[in-house]
């Protein structure tokens, strides 16, 4: 095992990515997460200026952060230790007053919202508990308690809320009455807010196939944007416009604003150029004037930007690296005849190249053609990288999405099988490796596990090695949340032992690169020690990486450029042939 020190590397770290934008009030001002000082913090910028500060927050890495509609306040969602588990602090934008108020001892706090025009911030706690805070007086109040529950808004009388239920797949939004406790549902979905005066709902649905947005007046219901993958939307605080991206080609975004007004234009208007192929956290200010949102694409990392009177421009953004390779979607039938898709990164020249086939995780994500480091830096080194989707991921409908639940999960082992053989038949690959990350690295174990011949090596990055070790040992909202996407610890154990790539580690075959933080509480640091140990006994090629300091994902930048400095040595050595090849 090698255990790598906090913040170690002696490689220049990969460049600074800025994500979370929220706007002052009167839009000139953007706050921001940005990791350009080695670990997520806070930052605050004029908008058309490129000087920027921090806002001390601590040490811990931040999340997430929200600025009050009054404007006197930041929010910030920090994750102690880098693990799942989040707090909540108040801080002022000129770094005075910070305190913490949700997410006390073992408590996490997540899903946080300014409640328009008032100093009271949304949020829910342990998905069970429905919170209220009032910031000028410190007044707490629970709206609701109850399992796998978030807030997502509270109208401005207070006599109504707006609750999601539900485990991952299968959550119901409904309207709870604050008084008496009554709820009528509204819809399926994830995401739902009240209009300025209350008297509507705008709610992103997906009762059907594809996401649509809604607008819902009493038992009226009004589709305002629809085609394709709407995946997300903000209104402005006057209620007149609604600012919405949709996922198109693959992966790809398109953005667009839509009139409000019952008697007005309701044709969307595009907000183009983007400033990259995929955009998402779209954030109005409060008077409705600015509207900021991320942008990122091959070689270019996570930007924050503004669109003001039709024109765009940066707050803070890295160009796209020059040369950066733009990715080609490949489409292709699975066993069953299923359309599974992927981004292939291939190297100049024909093939076949060292490829790998890399899956993401979730597994309710998509592979898309953002920011990649790690596949731009294998195409540079002649390794061809195909981003799957393979089925449970987003983006391609809901029956897509639920294509892998519980016993389905065979089919999605399955897929990783049939992108290797397409890689190989169309003369794209010749040597295979497989690798991911969360959900991704549990695939990456269960296609070396069940196809031993099929690859040359392998990188498991925080993955599931034993269902019944990972609802033992992560966080309790973690398990209760995933049981409609895996089973149930119990009900389904034998369908989990079996699905367990722990009890198929003797078939293994391929060298292993095994990655996980150690303060992971989402998939605990046990799901890589017991495949370590598997390996280890039977003298098998392996590393591990272990990274202090770190949860479930790698947050500070040394981390991530030792990471990839790392894979790419390890799959130099076993796929490129410049080192010992599998027994």
């Amino acid at each position: 095992m090698t255990v790598l020190p906090a913040g170690f590397s002696r490689i220049e770290s990969e460049i600074a990515g800025n994500w979370s934008p929220s706007l002052s009030p009167d839009g000139r001002h953007m706050a921001y997460v940005s990791d350009r000082g080695g670990s997520p913090a806070v930052w605050v910028q004029p908008v058309g200026s490129e000087l920027a500060f921090r806002v001390d927050t601590g040490p811990e890495p931040v999340s997430a952060v929200r600025w009050s509609s009054g404007g006197g306040w930041l929010a910030c969602q920090i994750a102690p230790g880098g693990a799942p588990r989040q707090e909540i602090w108040l801080v002022r934008p000129d770094g005075s007053d910070l305190h913490r108020v949700a997410g006390f001892g073992a408590d996490t706090a997540d899903n946080m919202r300014w409640l328009p025009g008032r100093p009271v911030l949304a949020l829910t706690e342990n998905l069970t508990s429905a919170v209220l805070i009032d910031v000028t007086t410190g007044d707490r109040t629970v709206v609701a308690e109850g399992p796998l529950l978030s807030l997502l808004d509270v109208d401005p009388a207070g006599r109504s809320a707006l609750l999601r239920y539900g485990p991952r797949g299968a959550r119901s939004i409904v309207l709870r009455d604050v008084a008496t406790g009554a709820e009528k549902p509204v819809t399926r979905g994830e995401r739902a807010v009240f209009s300025p005066g209350g008297g509507c709902v705008y709610a992103l649905s997906q009762d059907g196939e594809f996401p649509v947005l809604l607008r819902i007046t009493g038992d009226a219901v009004e589709v305002l944007a629809s085609g394709g993958e709407v995946e997300d939307f903000t209104i402005t605080a006057d209620g007149r416009t609604a600012a919405v991206v949709w996922n198109v080609r693959g992966g790809e975004s398109e953005v667009a604003l839509i009139g409000l007004d019952h008697d007005g234009d309701r044709a969307p208007h595009p907000v183009t150029p983007l400033p990259g192929l995929v955009v998402g956290e779209l954030t109005w200010s409060f008077d409705g004037s600015v509207l900021g949102f991320t942008a990122e694409g091959p070689g270019q990392p996570h930007g924050v930007w503004v669109c003001e009177s039709g024109q765009i421009r940066a707050v803070s953004a890295e160009p796209a690296a020059a040369g950066a390779v733009r990715p080609r979607l490949l489409s292709f039938p699975a066993h069953d005849g299923l359309t599974l898709t992927g981004w292939l990164f291939a190297p100049a020249g024909p093939g076949p190249h060292p490829a790998v086939v890399w899956l993401h995780g979730g597994p309710e994500a998509q592979e898309r053609p953002g920011h990649g480091p790690l596949f731009q830096s294998l195409v540079d080194r002649g390794i061809a990288v195909f981003a799957a989707n393979v089925r449970g991921s987003s983006g391609f409908g809901r029956s897509f999405v639920d294509a892998d639940n519980v016993a389905l999960r065979y089919g999605a082992i399955e897929d990783v099988r049939t992108c290797a053989d397409h890689l190989r038949s169309t003369g794209i690959a010749g040597r295979i490796g497989v690798m991911g990350r969360s959900y991704g690295g549990y695939l990456t174990l269960a296609a070396l596990t069940w196809h031993p011949d099929l690859f040359d090596v392998g990188v498991d990055i925080c993955g599931m090695s034993d269902f019944a070790t990972f609802y033992q040992h992560t966080e309790p909202w973690i398990a209760a949340a995933a049981v409609s996407k895996y089973g149930h610890p119990d009900h389904d154990a034998d369908l989990l032992r079996d699905l367990s790539p722990i009890h198929r580690i003797d078939r293994l075959r391929a060298p292993l690169l095994v990655v996980h933080g150690e303060n992971d509480s989402n998939v605990p640091v046990i799901e890589a020690t017991r495949v370590v140990e598997a390996l280890a006994a039977r003298d098998h090629p392996h590393r591990y990486l272990l990274f202090p300091g770190e949860g479930h994902e790698l947050l500070h930048r040394t981390a991530r450029a030792t990471f990839l400095r790392e894979t790419l040595a390890w799959l130099e050595t076993h796929l490129c042939g410049l080192g010992h090849t599998r027994e």
